[in-house]
């Protein structure tokens, strides 16, 4: 049970990673360690105790032995624990990992909507972090789904695209493949390493107008693999070899 003084709960203050797994899945080490080392690392920035993944491995077995579907969300919270009123860390704090379960259906395509009421922050840390303070990725979806889509892009405070509130975002022109640049605000997602690793891709600063003129956009997180998208802002897009192809790489 989390305690009211919690800090993860009252303030924010953590982080977390979800990963995608399954009763068919064998060993989860290598679909786990990446998650493991981004949040560590996210630790590093925030100033956070590290896990001990070695002392926290076990645990986490036990939750993965209750899994009995094919596809299953594993939530790893990392919060700072107990602290007093107010904004200041306890000067040694007590971080805490809980680990949840949930069913993870494949959604189908996206409808994607531009978000017009929130932006990206791009010069702070927690933009490139999975951070507990999610509200203007949840506002942003929530703006998203009432114009009639089912995912939101978000851009930064300076108008170029950022990602999508759940999901990494590529689109492809003349045969290529693009997708914002870290420094735009981007979190380095976990499926989003693993396609640039597989292929060239452009990182690129760019407005709102290059998706406009794309031949194709698609969506990436470690949940969906890859993640076609049918229409942005109404505009109905096609589909596309490319994507149809990339997906049958990176399956999940």
């Amino acid at each position: 049970m989390i305690e009211e003084t919690d800090r993860g709960f009252t303030l924010g203050d953590g982080l977390f990673e979800t990963v995608r797994v399954g009763i068919f899945d064998g060993d989860p080490q290598d679909r786990l360690q990446p998650h493991f080392d981004r949040m560590s690392a996210g630790c590093r920035v925030l100033g956070l105790p590290e896990p001990h993944w070695d002392d926290h491995y076990r645990e986490i077995l036990s939750v993965l032995e209750t899994v009995t579907t094919p596809r299953a969300a594993l939530r790893l919270t990392w919060s700072a624990g107990p602290g007093g009123r107010g904004l200041d860390r306890p000067a040694e704090p007590t971080a805490r990992l809980i680990i949840t379960i949930a069913s993870a259906p494949l959604p189908g395509p996206a409808r994607l909507v531009t978000a017009k009421t929130v932006r990206r922050n791009e010069m702070s840390p927690a933009s490139r972090l999975k951070t507990l303070s999610y509200l203007d990725n949840v506002l942003a979806r929530e703006e998203a789904r009432a114009a009639g889509g089912d995912e939101a892009v978000m851009l930064n405070t300076k108008g170029y695209l950022a990602c999508a509130a759940a999901a990494n975002l590529f689109w492809v022109r003349d045969g290529r493949v693009f997708t914002p640049a870290l420094a735009c605000g981007v979190l380095p997602g976990i499926t989003r390493g693993h396609l640039m690793a597989r292929l060239p891709v452009a990182e690129v600063m760019v407005g709102q107008d290059a998706l406009k003129e794309a031949e194709a956009v698609f969506l990436t997180n470690s949940l969906v693999g890859i993640r076609a998208v049918t229409s942005l802002d109404g505009k109905t897009l096609p589909s596309h070899p490319l994507v149809t192809a990339l997906a049958g790489k990176l399956p999940v």
